[in-house]
């Protein structure tokens, strides 16, 4: 990965993370995905479902691979207006309560202005509640406090918040001297950010791809529906770039690409998975293979849908679905390994 295409796929993930954009709720960082990508020279179009969808370009139209990640994240829905002015809410996707405690939030009117507040349980000094430490963290008791002077459910229509109105949790992103990149929602911005870097360096090098290759960045895939409903003429196989799984029992660190044998939905494709393993041996990329029990993938949706092969990686990712963790080594070591399949002639 060349040093300018790395500063550019980080540039663009610190832009992305700063997009708030659960699922159902991307409108804004679709747009962005449509800004860089026209900006590149390329004719992007946005799908029914929200989603982008864009051609590379490429020799074989009938052997078409689509390079799948998702820009929708976590995050959270007002689900009830309390009388005192807290706001209730549910999860979108798999937020967890537990890790979201105390975060910074905001939440979108319905004619796009947002309001800041906390995430914080019910009653949460521990000078007062005598049962902090023993009271079990969910939504129902966690509460958002708004940082507006209300004290009544009508003190907070009056603002334009509603049942419904989307809440999305501050990324807190960071990139530390020593190349450890820590933010909510890397899952799957640092990957989408390697899908618009590969972008650049396709029309920057006039690379002419041995099949017709197609980006698709989807918007649905955090609630399991991502890439199912769109594949162009010719497409033969998914690879989805998402992020890869760290911790007990897997070989994956932060600074390596993953490559997944199966995960909830099954095995993938084994020959697909036998040839990325021999490219990164070939190309000396850091890489392990893995398998994610409770994990499902863009790919494990289409699957459903059309009959493709299927393969995924990802830049290792550790406390997903939390504050996670990756590094800089880990972007460039997929961004190798997708570079190196996609220039595969068959």
């Amino acid at each position: 990965m060349q040093d300018t295409i790395c500063n550019f796929a980080l540039d663009t993930l610190c832009s992305l993370l700063k997009i708030d954009s659960p699922s159902g709720f991307t409108g804004a960082a679709a747009d962005y995905v449509i800004q860089c990508l026209t900006g590149m020279g390329y004719a992007p179009v946005k799908t029914l479902k929200g989603g982008v969808l864009c051609c590379l370009g490429g020799k074989d139209a009938s052997n078409g691979l689509i390079l799948s990640a998702h820009i929708d994240t976590l995050g959270g829905m007002v689900t009830q207006i309390k009388g005192n002015g807290r706001l209730k809410i549910c999860k979108i996707g798999g937020l967890e309560p537990n890790n979201v405690e105390t975060e910074t939030v905001r939440v979108y009117t319905r004619d796009n202005r947002f309001y800041e507040g906390t995430l914080q349980l019910c009653n949460p000094s521990v000078h007062v509640n005598t049962n902090y430490t023993q009271t079990a963290r969910s939504f129902d008791t966690l509460e958002i406090v708004l940082d507006e002077d209300v004290s009544s459910a009508d003190d907070v229509k009056a603002l334009g918040i509603e049942v419904g109105c989307f809440a999305c949790v501050d990324p807190r992103t960071k990139i530390t001297e020593n190349g450890y990149i820590k933010s909510r929602f890397l899952d799957n911005k640092l990957s989408s950010a390697i899908l618009l870097a590969f972008a650049k360096s396709v029309k920057e090098e006039n690379l002419v791809l041995p099949r017709q290759t197609w980006l698709h960045f989807t918007v649905y895939e955090e609630i399991g529906h991502g890439a199912a409903g769109t594949c162009p003429a010719g497409v033969t196989e998914i690879f989805g770039v998402d992020m890869g799984c760290v911790g007990d029992g897997l070989a994956c660190t932060e600074k390596m690409v993953s490559i997944c044998a199966a995960d909830s939905s099954g095995p993938y494709n084994y020959d697909g998975v036998c040839a990325l393993v021999q490219l990164a041996k070939d190309n000396g990329i850091g890489y392990a293979v893995d398998i994610y029990p409770h994990y499902g993938s863009d790919c494990s949706a289409a699957i459903r849908t059309f009959d493709l092969k299927h393969i995924l990686i990802g830049p290792g990712v550790f406390a997903s679905h939390g504050y996670e963790r990756s590094h800089i080594d880990g972007m460039k070591n997929t961004y190798d390994l997708m570079r190196a399949y996609t220039l595969l002639s068959e």
